[in-house]
């Protein structure tokens, strides 16, 4: 039901001009001072307003609906370097993943596109565009919290006073999973419900942050780059077959509890599978994963260990190590399999099973 208001929400305003609803209000937020945050209130004067904004109705930025192409795959569309299946492959398009178009089709049956860091040519049976993708693009897109800032604090309820879960660095994308920013009261106001990655449940870890220190975005899926991984000395077969195998299937689907590669998987699912693959077995959980195996130091890190995400001894997220500050894992049901930076959240625990 939220995600058809949210949805719905967006196509009411599609094409007018998004205005702020109440900008002077008492906002909980986060102040960075030397690396690092503290929380602090803003009392700026406010009006009678309703105790809860519409998030659809704040200054969110709505994605240009022209020219765009959105694609109708059940997985991946392959970006090739060029208007040929001989062409090097340059990277994946995720099911309703969004690009721009550069080049329309000549009648060679290929589309020119850019998508995220990606640019390239894509078959254009398997591309919705002009009319038919703008409105598609605001059924398939998700609001997205963006920290503006480093260790944004994530939060287990909406107060300055409430656990901390994590910390987020700057750049990071996190789902917003209700389209309403809530005033939960005088002194705590403007917080954005969002998930955190984990295997908790199919939302992940339900967990807030101060609105002040994210930035608010409606977006479709990127397409993500197939890079080539640079490994350093001592690094065994394994390892290098382990990592090129997970990278086939980055771009496919988040499926809670789900243990089928190709089809759908968890955090802990992908790694336990890829595992089982050259022949380890692991345990289910992320959490029996993180006790298992040999704990190693982030500097004794090599492609293929396994890195642990939660809070103090609680683990709710696994991923697994490629090189150069890299993970690939199963992200989230927006994201699904992708590549990101180690420290997008700040790991607590570095777990080897790999025997070489």
């Amino acid at each position: 039901m939220e995600s058809k208001l949210l949805k719905f929400s967006l196509c009411c305003v599609a094409g007018a001009m998004i205005v702020a609803s109440n900008p002077k209000t008492a906002l909980a937020f986060e102040q960075g001072v030397a690396g690092f945050t503290y929380d602090k209130i803003s009392n700026s004067s406010e009006n009678d307003s309703s105790l809860v904004t519409n998030l659809s109705l704040t200054k969110v930025p709505i994605p240009g609906f022209s020219n765009i192409g959105i694609a109708n795959v059940d997985t991946n569309l392959i970006i090739r370097s060029g208007p040929s299946e001989s062409e090097k492959m340059l990277g994946k398009l995720p099911r309703h993943g969004r690009c721009n178009i550069l080049e329309a089709d000549s009648g060679t049956g290929w589309t020119k596109i850019t998508s995220g860091k990606v640019t390239g040519y894509v078959k254009t049976d398997y591309l919705v565009t002009g009319e038919k993708a703008s409105m598609l693009a605001l059924k398939v897109g998700d609001f997205v919290a963006i920290a503006n800032t480093d260790g944004v604090r994530v939060r287990k309820e909406p107060s300055v006073n409430s656990d901390i879960l994590d910390q987020i660095a700057k750049g990071e994308e996190l789902l917003v999973l209700e389209e309403l920013v809530p005033n939960y009261n005088e002194d705590n106001k403007k917080w954005v419900k969002v998930s955190l990655d984990s295997d908790e449940s199919e939302d992940g870890t339900i967990a807030y942050v101060a609105k002040e220190y994210v930035d608010l975005s409606y977006q479709l899926k990127k397409a993500q780059s197939i890079e080539e991984l640079q490994f350093g000395t001592g690094v065994s077969s394994t390892r290098v077959k382990l990592i090129n195998k997970a990278k086939q299937y980055l771009g496919d689907r988040y499926v809670w509890g789900g243990t089928t590669l190709g089809r759908g998987v968890d955090c802990s699912g992908y790694t336990q599978q890829l595992y089982k693959l050259y022949g380890y077995s692991i345990p289910r959980t992320s959490r029996d994963q993180a006790n298992g195996g040999t704990k190693i130091s982030s500097s004794n890190l090599k492609p293929g260990d396994l890195v642990f995400y939660g809070k103090g001894g609680y683990i709710n997220h696994v991923a697994i190590f490629i090189g150069n500050g890299k993970i690939i894992h199963a992200s989230n049901r927006r994201d699904g399999i992708k590549i990101s930076n180690m420290y997008y959240r700040q790991p607590v625990k570095y777990v080897r099973y790999i025997r070489d």
